[in-house]
C-alpha cells in the first residue's frame, strides 16, 4: 500500500481506539450505576434498573446506532456527530450488560459480610463502599475484560454511519486498490492485536486487585473470559 493510504488506516485505528475508550467509560458508568440499582433495597428502583437491561439486551447494537443518529435528530431536532452518536448508543447497550456482571457479582459476595456490617451499624452506602465493593470488584474484572473485547469489535458497527474508523477506512482502501484478501487480513491482524493488549491490561489489573485483597488469580484463562454473563429477570438481592 501507498504511504496515503497506510495514513488513512492509522487515522482509522485512531478513531477506533477514542470510540473504544469513550464507549467504554459511558458504559462502566453505566454498568456501575444500573448493577447497583439492580440490588436496591427499594423494589421500583431494582424495577427500572431491571427494565433498562431488558430494554437495552433486547435490542440490536446495529439499530440503536442507527435510532440515536437518525431517529433522535426527528425527536428532538439536533443531530449527534458520528463520534458521540456511537459513543452513545454503544455505552448504553453494553452497559446493560455490564450491570449484569455488577449486579452477580454484588450478589456472589457471602451474606454474613453485609450482616457484620448490619451488626455494625453501618449505612447501605458504608456497606456498598467498605464491605459490597472492594470483594466484587475483582471478581467483575475477567467478564468486564470479556465485555471489552465485545465493545472493540461492536465498533465497527458505526462504520453504517460514514464514521472514519477501522472497518470503513480499511474498506476504503479495498476498494482503492481492488485486494479483498490482503486488506481485509490485515484489518483482522490489527483488531487481533488491539484486543490482545486489552486482554493483558484487563488481566494485570485482575491480578492487582486480588493481590490488594488477599487473593491469588488462578492461572490460565479466568473463568469470566469464556462466557458472557447470564441474568435472572430484574429481581435482585437488597443493599
Amino acid at each position: 500500500m501507498t504511504s496515503g493510504l497506510w495514513e488513512l488506516v492509522l487515522k482509522g485505528i485512531w478513531v477506533t481506539v477514542q470510540l473504544l475508550v469513550l464507549s467504554a467509560l459511558l458504559a462502566g458508568a453505566v454498568s456501575f450505576v444500573v448493577g447497583i440499582a439492580r440490588v436496591h433495597r427499594l423494589w421500583i428502583v431494582r424495577f427500572l434498573a431491571g427494565f433498562y437491561t431488558e430494554v437495552f439486551r433486547g435490542t440490536s447494537a446495529l439499530i440503536m446506532i442507527f435510532w440515536v443518529f437518525f431517529v433522535l435528530p426527528l425527536a428532538f431536532g439536533w443531530q449527534l456527530v458520528p463520534m458521540w452518536a456511537g459513543t452513545l448508543a454503544l455505552g448504553l447497550t453494553y452497559g446493560a450488560y455490564g450491570s449484569e456482571i455488577v449486579r452477580g457479582a454484588l450478589n456472589s459476595v457471602d451474606p454474613a459480610q453485609v450482616e457484620g456490617g448490619i451488626a455494625l451499624s453501618f449505612t447501605p452506602w458504608q456497606r456498598l463502599r467498605l464491605i459490597l465493593l472492594p470483594q466484587a470488584v475483582p471478581e467483575m474484572i475477567p467478564p468486564f475484560s470479556n465485555l471489552l473485547i465485545e465493545l472493540l469489535k461492536g465498533t465497527a458497527l458505526v462504520s453504517v454511519m460514514g464514521m472514519g474508523d477501522l472497518a470503513f477506512s480499511g474498506n476504503l482502501v479495498r476498494l482503492a486498490l481492488q485486494e479483498s484478501a490482503e486488506i481485509y487480513t490485515y484489518i483482522l491482524l490489527i483488531y487481533f492485536v488491539i484486543a490482545f493488549l486489552l486482554t493483558r491490561l484487563m488481566r494485570g489489573l485482575e491480578k492487582k486487585l486480588k493481590a490488594g485483597i488477599g487473593e491469588v488469580p488462578e492461572k490460565g484463562v479466568s473463568q469470566g473470559e469464556l462466557h458472557r454473563p447470564e441474568t435472572t429477570g430484574v429481581g435482585g438481592g437488597a443493599v
